[in-house]
């Protein structure tokens, strides 16, 4: 018995990170303006181009800003242990990484097997908010998806004549994650370049819906504030707010994926840090002020709609603005599939070449320098998922993953400060026994804000990897032999 618990709670050395970083035959090619383009790509997508409506239409009224101002409280406390961990261990990975210097393999493993969890539903997510930005985009044009490949399967749509059926599948869904997975297997230096141009289109799309609609906006539509609570646990008053804080926290998982590009980045001691705490910090911002400016101009009730910031733009009576914001939301949004698929390949890569997965998984293609075999198989099952989930459902369910991360990552590294102080830490996290316990804390408090069937759901997950872990992992594990 004690041997097998010391063999799952095995932990990996810093020093041997470190000395097998240049070994690992990805490319080094992002910068640090591409680390924050990297972040701000994946940041501010369906959290703000989507679930902005939803969640104020649902839960916290125009009280959603207050929800994004907690879950950014969490994610800052957070981002800065990040930062430490970024620095002193510059390896791809993210939390699975940190967790396995410091809690041990199975605890690496949970957070390693919920991350992939976190992104592939992540992408699935912004997919299926894409797919609702660009059926309407195309109607400017005469064109017209049939509505039954356009939704989830099962949910209801209107047809043209105004017949209710029941939708077959998402097709545009399934397609925009196809194109970026071939995307991602072609090259990252390609990947990013894209990336930046795709950010810089959706924040001037973004300054121009807020500078654009500041003058439509009704002050009455603000009141109340924080409407009353129903009766019901998280719809309105303030466990609205809370429950719409945990919902809109799957917005705040880029600068987590900047984090599994890490040995991708030319300076990752230097860098990393500049990337995670500068593209939160942006898109904070933004979002408090998308969703002051929205539920100003519209009532929160009227914004429970696939596409709620071009409705808000067109009741700010500048239908070109509409299309604008139509356009910068599917740039914006394939920005996010692409981040959160690359972070999801890294991990795998990771995992699989510390022989916790099969070694296929492992494998770079000798002239692209991508992991190529795990990015096609994640983009085929993200896809498959994509044309049957709707967009609130997965939300919730990246955003308990999410704040499991984070939970975990404040936790290490604290505990890696404890006991192994004498390292040498580019960035420290400032005020370490403040910010690493709130951090924490916050972030179990929004998890437990969330509905419970997603919490069924993040545990059911948890535990198909528990018994792929012990019937391969744990006797696979590059440690196992040491």
């Amino acid at each position: 018995m004690g041997t097998f618990i010391k063999d799952i709670f095995r932990t990996k050395q810093i020093r041997d990170l470190q000395e097998t970083e240049a070994k690992h035959g990805l490319k080094r090619a992002l910068g640090p303006l591409h680390l924050v383009f990297l972040g701000i790509g994946c940041t501010i997508g369906a959290g703000i181009f989507v679930l902005t409506g939803t969640v104020a239409a649902q839960n916290a009224g125009p009280g959603i800003m207050l929800s994004f101002v907690l879950a950014g409280f969490a994610a800052l406390f957070a981002a800065l242990c990040y930062s430490e961990f970024a620095s002193l261990v510059p390896i791809s990975g993210s939390a699975y990484t940190y967790s396995y210097t410091t809690l041990g393999e199975i605890i690496a493993w949970i957070i390693g097997w919920d991350l992939v969890l976190e992104y592939a539903i992540g992408a699935m997510a912004v997919s299926i908010g894409w797919s609702g930005y660009v059926t309407e985009f195309l109607k400017n044009f005469g064109l017209a998806i049939p509505p039954q490949l356009a939704a989830a399967h099962g949910s209801l749509v209107t047809l043209a004549n105004g017949q209710q059926v029941e939708a077959w599948f998402n097709l545009p869904a399934v397609f925009i994650v196809f194109a970026i997975t071939v995307l991602l297997i072609i090259g990252i230096r390609e990947s990013a370049s894209l990336n930046n141009l795709i950010v810089l289109i959706k924040i001037g799309v973004i300054l121009l819906f807020v500078f654009g609609s500041m003058h439509a906006i009704k002050v009455g539509n603000w009141h109340p504030f924080i409407p009353q609570n129903n009766g019901e646990w998280g719809h309105f008053g303030w466990t609205g707010i809370m429950m719409g804080a945990g919902i809109v926290f799957f917005a705040y998982v880029g600068f987590d994926a900047v984090s599994t590009a890490a040995q991708e980045a030319r300076n990752p001691r230097r860098d990393m840090p500049i990337g995670l705490i500068g593209s939160l910090l942006v898109c904070t911002v933004l979002y408090i002020a998308v969703a002051a400016v929205a539920t100003g101009v519209v009532s929160y009730k009227d914004l429970d709609v696939p596409h709620p910031i071009a409705v808000a733009a067109s009741h700010a009576g500048l239908p070109w603005m509409s299309f604008a914001v139509e356009f910068g939301a599917i740039a914006g949004l394939s920005s996010v599939i692409l981040v959160l698929l690359l972070g999801q390949s890294r991990i795998i890569w990771t995992m699989a070449h510390d022989g916790l997965l099969p070694p296929f998984f492992s494998h770079v293609h000798p002239k692209l320098k991508t992991p190529w075999i795990s990015s096609v198989i994640l983009g085929l099952l993200v896809s498959i998922f994509s044309a049957f989930f709707t967009i609130r459902e997965a939300g919730s369910l990246v955003s308990i993953g999410t704040l499991l991360a984070f939970i975990i990552v404040c936790s290490s590294v604290l505990i890696l400060r404890i006991r192994e102080p004498q390292h040498e830490r580019p960035f420290r996290t400032p005020c370490i026994w403040l910010v690493a316990p709130v951090g924490a804390l916050a972030s179990l408090v929004l998890m437990l804000s969330l509905p419970g069937l997603t919490w069924i759901r993040l545990v059911v997950w948890l535990v198909i990897g528990q018994v792929i872990y012990f019937a391969y992992g744990r006797k696979h594990s590059v440690l196992a032999g040491r």
